[in-house]
């Protein structure tokens, strides 16, 4: 881990480069535990419903205490499957393994065995790597936001090292290696910063409006760089004291303190925010700092709430019948409204994608709301759902070669050509509109806001009738 010298505390640091037994030691400008939040919590109940689960024989629900280990003891499932029957070792490693495996597999050792669920329940993370950006006299010729856009991508290919997983542990209060490392790093800059600018003085103003840029960018790389500058002499406004991770360990935060204290659909919610993670701050081009990571689940929420497939299609129509309403209440249509509303569509879809991919047990379920939805003529969920399943859908296509040599993207298809149909967006996805034009009901709003750019206000008028006689209909 760290580097620094053990004799140098970091309250104890004075701000300038110091030599042990002839070696420079550099102060060591973070600490994990303030660049979180504060979490008191005066029962740390999650603790005490992770030991029954990894007695249980539900091998995903398993797989997901072992992955977020919100346990202070991490032999705890290792002690626990290694406490378990022969029989039960194995038929839960074959839950996990594909068919190719079960030959291989079942020749293992109990102990083996044991260890291949650990390995293959645990989240993998990317190869900690070393802080490689370094301030030369060449980046002289740089422009500085140029400098300090290069160091925020550096920063943010720190970040990518530390697992969803292990933000979560973190933002609970437990240890983290990778949260450390990251410091560290952050901490390497400071250092290599500081040198720099001892050897160049004349580097400190133009280090100064880079400072200023990264105010809005990686908070730890705003630190590190505003520290090296203020312990070579130059006066500089620390912008902000908050916790550097409190962007995503906060709302983890809530999470626990604020929803019933149920660890197995807590976990479930987790696996979802993960692929949001990886969406949000990973797959991403440019780090978002200072965005709260958004922890909304509406859609699992519902499902998690509903008592059957045709319970959860009728939550969700009752809360479309109560936003639509607004549209009628107004009495005309609202095209801001509308658009609003559009923009909800599309979150849904992403939802629905999220969910299928981080709860594959659960797609059957939302294929099951399917018709519901449609005998209720919610065209607005309907069609939002669609789009997720056919996102994901999408997602785990595989490629395929035909006997001429072509080469296509194979999905595997996850409804009925009757609801393809009505999302297929040729002519403006003139199937659903015929479709609406027959049965009306909520509306799919994306054609709709389309037709109306083209055609002008008469499309809106219609709309407004058709919804005006869908919606009483509901009452």
């Amino acid at each position: 881990m760290a580097q620094s010298s053990p004799h140098l505390l970091p309250e104890e640091s004075t701000g300038a480069t110091l030599y042990y037994f002839g070696q420079p030691s550099y102060p060591f400008p973070f600490r994990s535990s303030e660049e979180r939040p504060q979490f008191n919590v005066q029962y740390r109940w999650w603790e005490d419903e992770a030991p029954p689960m990894l007695w249980g024989f539900d091998i995903e629900e398993i797989r997901r205490v072992i992955r977020y280990g919100l346990y202070p003891d991490e032999q705890l499932p290792r002690m626990a499957l290694q406490s378990r029957s022969a029989a039960t070792v194995e038929k839960f490693l074959l839950g996990l393994a594909v068919p190719q495996e079960r030959a291989l597999l079942i020749q293992l050792p109990h102990i083996q065995k044991v260890e291949e669920i650990l390995h293959r329940c645990r989240a993998v993370a990317p190869p900690l790597i070393a802080w490689s950006w370094v301030p030369t006299r060449m980046d002289s010729e740089l422009d500085p936001l140029a400098v300090a856009n290069a160091i925020d991508t550096e920063s943010h290919l720190q970040f990518a090292r530390i697992s969803f997983e292990e933000l979560v542990r973190y933002a609970l209060g437990y240890p983290s290696l990778r949260v450390e490392w990251f410091l560290q790093q952050h901490a390497v800059l400071y250092a290599l910063l500081l040198d720099h600018l001892n050897a160049f003085p004349e580097e400190r103003v133009r280090y100064l409006e880079v400072e200023h840029h990264l105010r809005i960018r990686s908070p730890f790389t705003h630190r590190a760089v505003a520290y090296a500058l203020r312990d070579t002499g130059v006066q500089v406004e620390m912008a902000s004291t908050e916790p550097g991770f409190g962007f995503i360990a906060a709302p983890i935060q809530r999470l626990f303190r604020d929803l019933p204290q149920n660890l197995t659909s807590i976990l479930k919610v987790l696996c979802m925010l993960g692929v949001r993670f990886e969406r949000t701050y990973l797959h991403s081009r440019e780090m978002k700092w200072s965005q709260p990571f958004s922890i909304v689940f509406f859609f699992l929420e519902d499902i998690l709430d509903s008592a059957s497939s045709t319970d959860f299609a009728r939550t969700l129509t009752t809360t479309d019948e109560r936003e639509f309403a607004g549209l009628v209440d107004q009495g005309t249509f609202d095209e801001k409204l509308a658009h609003r509303l559009s923009v909800r569509w599309e979150t849904l879809s992403i939802e629905v994608w999220e969910c299928c991919r981080a709860l594959p047990k659960m797609i059957e379920y939302v294929q099951e709301s399917l018709q519901p939805l449609l005998v209720d003529r919610n065209y607005h969920s309907l069609t939002a759902i669609l789009s997720g399943l056919h996102r994901y859908s999408v997602s785990e296509s595989t490629i395929v070669r035909a006997d001429n040599g072509s080469t296509a993207l194979a999905t595997n298809p996850m409804f009925g050509p009757e609801f393809q149909y009505l999302i297929d967006p040729a002519q403006n996805y003139a199937t659903y509109r015929q479709q609406y034009n027959s049965v009306p009901g909520i509306p799919f709003l994306i054609p709709h806001l389309n037709e109306h750019r083209e055609l002008g206000e008469g499309v809106f008028q219609i709309l407004f009738q058709q919804l005006k006689s869908a919606i009483p209909q509901r009452g």
